[in-house]
């Protein structure tokens, strides 16, 4: 077992949890007493993360959210917060980088030396050589984009390659289970509100773990995203959720109220799970 799914695997049990907050911040949508602070988006991500680090699975920073404040900054104490005050939940950095293999050597730099994330989002569609400056980091996690939670996933990932009826996303899926993961450090993204696919993709991959995003604002169906998702152990899934969960709350009590929704997130979660503990 490779040491970012022996985290993974570490945090499920310890939380008892499937869920992943993605920590998104939007300064406008702060309370005021954070918003007006030098350093409100660290602030707000350090109160969130008091409020809900024995709820979750792993935290989830998505990088434009950072860098569109140039609060690169927040995002790098952010995590390094995380990783000294709740040792061994992960962290993913939603960067969704891809791009040939020189660059993307240096995307790779910036997740695990410069942010020291624990695994990072990639996109798959430039192949194989563009992955490998990430999966040869064997002690992280690399998460492969396959059937995304947006509208317009179909434009792309859903066209027929092939004459066997395949789907683009059948092909992502295969070519992760057995090309790209062969340090076992690969995972998926599949979006909550495709649950069709996602029963789908958990036929190819066998016991991969799922990066799962679209429950909550999104609309995904959680009892749908458990049943088609989780393998035979009750896990293999991280259930991101960040609107619904950060900003249950635009007042003082937000931290307390990001607390109620990931635990109701956590409860219903486990409430259809296999083999929850």
């Amino acid at each position: 077992m490779t040491a970012f799914l022996a985290q993974l695997t570490g945090s499920w049990a310890r939380s008892n949890s499937l869920v992943c907050v993605g920590l998104d911040p939007e300064i406008e949508r702060f309370p005021p007493q954070i918003a007006d602070h030098p350093s409100p988006i660290f602030q707000f991500n350090k109160a969130i993360v008091d409020a809900t680090a024995d709820l979750v699975c792993a935290y989830k920073p998505q990088f434009a959210h950072y860098a569109a404040y140039e609060a690169e900054d927040q995002l790098e104490r952010t995590i390094e917060y995380i990783h000294r005050t709740y040792p061994g939940v992960p962290v993913i950095l939603d960067s969704k980088r891809g791009d040939i293999g020189n660059t993307a050597e240096r995307y790779a730099i910036e997740a695990f030396e410069r942010y020291g994330a624990d695994a990072v989002t990639v996109n798959p569609y430039l192949g194989g050589d563009s992955l490998e400056p990430f999966l040869r980091r064997e002690d992280r996690g690399v998460v492969v984009l396959c059937r995304t939670s947006n509208p317009g996933a179909r434009d792309l990932q859903d066209l027929t390659v092939g004459s066997d009826g395949r789907r683009l996303y059948h092909v992502v899926a295969q070519m992760a289970a057995t090309r790209w993961n062969t340090r076992g450090n690969c995972l998926l993204v599949v979006g909550a509100t495709y649950p069709r696919e996602l029963a789908e993709i958990r036929q190819i991959i066998g016991e991969m773990p799922l990066l799962v995003p679209g429950v909550g604002a999104q609309g995904g169906d959680v009892a749908e995203v458990v049943r088609n998702g989780q393998t035979a152990a009750g896990t293999g899934l991280l259930v991101s959720s960040s609107r619904s969960i950060l900003y249950a709350s635009a007042g003082e009590d937000f931290a307390a109220a990001a607390r109620a929704a990931a635990l109701s997130l956590r409860d219903e979660i486990n409430a259809h799970r296999s083999a929850a503990a």
